[in-house]
């Protein structure tokens, strides 16, 4: 036997082993392949969920128009947040005032975001009526809808505002539990809707828990003002809790949510670009809020701003937006300087009246200087 040659039997089952290992990795292959399809097709399917759900709430009433880079990850922009109490607790108006009014302002350069509550009871021009109508800045939503609601906040902060969500608190409740709960610290104890928060400990709140603890008011030795900084907390660990989703299975909790109980003017292709450009926006955050005089206004209460307040609060906002600052010049001011000269003050502890004088309306409905494309 020539010991030069291989057997048979041993070329016969190196081609076995080879033949075997080609099957093996067809299947490995196919196995890929499969899988790779199932995955596209899982994510295909999602990603139409998820543009049939944000097509819903979308109103292309108030369209903005924008390019491929308006949010390319750079650039800064505003967003008013409104919050109505419809959907909850028995509540079924369809458009009802917003209690809820936060600013938020996304800087990506300093990676954060800044929320700045404005009271509900403020004294604003309605900017948008035919006849001028001073109103609680609460009131411009149920009045004028969206529009009315960003150029009354608009012109009240002199900040050009030209997106909004509103939610209902229905909707709040939903999306909590859809991010799996949110983390809060509260600043005192109180007991509401059967729900007990101790202060200062550190508290997971699911979405009935939370709604409680953002609503709460006339307990609370703050007020209107300590509501707000609690809906702030809410918001702020339901934007770190979002950020920080992994898996399929939280988005599509989040928006068997979202259709029914949000309206916004950020189309789908915006909110994408956002939810993929601005995440490390979510890193760090700012709150804040104006801080008005209680009032009377015949015989009702409301809650003023003294021109100092309202320049504060745009310079912060204006800066975050890279605007320059500007003074502030509109019905809010004109109304203080007529007060002052008959005798109003801010420095007094009284509770004061306070009048509102006719006023020549503003004459300009919308401030395009955003710093956006």
């Amino acid at each position: 036997m020539d010991n030069n040659h291989p057997s048979n039997s041993r070329v016969e089952l190196h081609q076995a082993d080879y033949r075997q290992k080609r099957r093996l990795w067809r299947k490995l292959l196919l196995l890929t392949i499969v899988i790779v399809l199932g995955a596209l097709a899982y994510f295909g399917y999602v990603y139409l969920r998820t543009k049939g759900a944000i097509d819903q709430t979308y109103d292309n009433k108030n369209a903005v128009s924008t390019k491929s880079s308006t949010f390319d990850g750079k650039k800064k922009f505003a967003v008013l947040l409104l919050g109505t109490d419809t959907g909850a607790f028995d509540r079924t108006e369809k458009m009802g005032n917003t209690d809820t009014i936060i600013v938020a302002v996304v800087n990506p350069a300093k990676k954060k975001y800044t929320l700045m509550s404005i009271p509900r009871d403020t004294l604003a021009e309605m900017v948008g009526t035919k006849k001028f109508t001073a109103e609680k800045i609460n009131a411009a939503y149920s009045i004028g809808g969206a529009k009315m609601a960003m150029k009354s906040v608009s012109v009240l902060i002199n900040v050009p505002i030209k997106y909004y969500a509103v939610v209902n608190m229905g909707g709040l409740r939903k999306m909590v539990n859809g991010v799996g709960g949110v983390v809060v610290k509260p600043p005192l104890s109180f007991t509401y809707g059967g729900y007990s928060f101790k202060k200062g400990q550190k508290t997971k709140l699911n979405g009935s828990q939370a709604l409680a603890y953002a609503r709460m008011r006339y307990d609370d030795p703050q007020g209107d003002y300590g509501r707000q900084l609690r809906q702030r907390q809410v918001i702020i660990s339901m934007i770190q809790h979002a950020a920080s989703i992994k898996t399929l299975v939280n988005l599509e909790s989040i928006l068997n949510s979202v259709s029914n109980n949000i309206r916004t003017n950020l189309s789908f292709n915006n909110l994408m670009a956002i939810f993929q450009n601005y995440r490390s926006s979510t890193k760090n955050s700012d709150s804040d809020y104006l801080h008005g005089t209680g009032v009377y206004i015949d015989e009702a209460s409301y809650q003023v701003m003294s021109d100092k307040e309202l320049q504060r609060v745009s310079n912060i906002l204006r800066s975050e937006l890279g605007l320059e600052k500007e003074t502030i010049s509109n019905n809010e001011t004109y109304q203080n300087k007529r007060n002052e000269e008959n005798g109003f003050s801010y420095s007094s502890t009284s509770n004061q009246n306070y009048t509102i004088y006719s006023y020549n309306k503003s004459s300009s409905d919308s401030n395009d200087d955003s710093g956006e494309d």
